[in-house]
C-alpha cells in the first residue's frame, strides 16, 4: 500500500533532506513551507528521481488558521496523509526582555502550537486506520533551560514531553511517534536565531541530510527519542549528572553574547 509523507518546513535544512529520505522510500509527498518556488524545484527534482506523487502546499505556520487550511487542501483533493513530519521551526537569540515580543510568541505558535495542532487534526485518522506516524523535529536544546534562547528552548522541552507522552498513548494502536533531537546543523536556523545578534556560533555542526538520516532510520525502527551524533547523545545526559544551577549557568555562557 503506498503511503503519503507531509512535511513541514520542507524547503531547506532538515525538512527537505527528510523529504528526500522518505522520496527514496518511494512515499508520495505533500511538501508545506512558505517557499513555493523552492518547494517547487525539490517537488520537480523528487518526481524525477523517484516517479512519486509530490504536491506542494504554501502555508506559513505563523498564522494560527494554517494547520485548518492545510487540512482542507488536503481532503479537497482526497489526499489521506499517512505519516506528519513535524519539521517547521525557529528560534530567536538574545535576552528574552530585549528581543521583540511578537516574534517570540511566534516561536510559541510555529514551534508547538502549529505541531500540536497539526497531530491533533491528522493523527484520529492515523488511529482509525491502525497505521502512520508522527515524525517530530525537535533539538538537543529541549533537555535543558536556554538563557539568551529561553523561548526556543522551551518549546523544544514541549515537543520533548509531549512526544514521549504519545510515545505511550499509541503503544499497540500501529501508530508510532519519534522525535528527532539534533544538536548544531549546518542549515540557515542561526542565521535566523541571531538575526538580532551579531555573534556567530562556533560549534561542530552535522550536515542536514546526516540529520535527516538518522531522523527517518529511527522513525522506521519506531524509536520514540533519538539524538543524532555521538557528541550530542552525551550532551543530552549531561542534565542527568549536574546540578540544574550548573547547567544553567553553562548554558547561559555558551548562548552568551560576545
Amino acid at each position: 500500500m503506498s503511503e503519503t509523507v507531509l512535511v513541514t518546513g520542507a524547503s531547506s535544512g532538515i525538512g527537505l533532506e527528510l523529504a528526500r529520505c522518505f522520496a527514496a522510500d518511494e512515499s508520495n509527498l505533500v511538501l508545506v513551507a512558505r517557499n513555493t518556488a523552492a518547494m517547487d524545484a525539490l517537488a520537480a527534482e523528487i518526481r524525477q528521481q523517484h516517479q512519486i506523487d509530490v504536491h506542494v502546499i504554501t502555508a506559513d505556520l505563523v498564522r494560527p488558521d494554517s494547520p485548518e487550511k492545510i487540512l482542507a487542501e488536503l481532503q479537497g483533493r482526497g489526499t489521506v496523509v499517512d505519516v506528519l513530519v513535524n519539521n517547521a521551526g525557529f528560534g530567536l537569540h538574545g535576552a528574552f526582555a530585549q528581543l521583540p515580543l511578537a516574534r517570540q510568541l511566534e516561536i510559541i505558535q510555529v514551534n508547538i502550537s502549529a505541531l500540536v495542532n497539526l497531530t491533533g487534526l491528522l493523527l484520529p485518522a492515523m488511529l482509525q486506520r491502525h497505521r502512520g506516524g508522527i515524525l517530530n523535529v525537535g533539538s538537543v536544546a529541549g533537555f535543558f533551560p536556554g538563557p539568551n534562547m529561553a523561548v526556543y528552548y522551551a518549546s523544544k522541552a514541549f515537543v520533548q514531553s509531549f512526544s514521549e507522552a504519545l510515545a505511550v498513548e499509541l503503544r499497540g494502536t500501529g501508530v508510532t511517534i519519534t522525535n528527532l533531537c539534533p544538536g548544531p546543523t549546518e542549515s540557515n536556523f542561526f542565521r535566523v536565531a541571531r538575526s538580532y545578534q551579531t555573534r556567530e556560533l562556533q560549534a561542530a555542526k552535522m550536515s542536514t541530510a546526516a540529520v535527516a538520516a538518522a531522523g527517518h532510520r529511527a522513525f522506521r525502527q519506531r524509536r520514540c527519542v533519538q539524538v543524532p551524533g555521538a557528541a550530542n547523545r552525551v550532551l543530552s545526559q549531561v542534565p542527568r549528572f549536574l546540578p540544574r544551577a550548573v547547567i544553567r549557568w553553562g548554558v547561559g555562557q555558551y548562548n552568551k553574547l560576545k
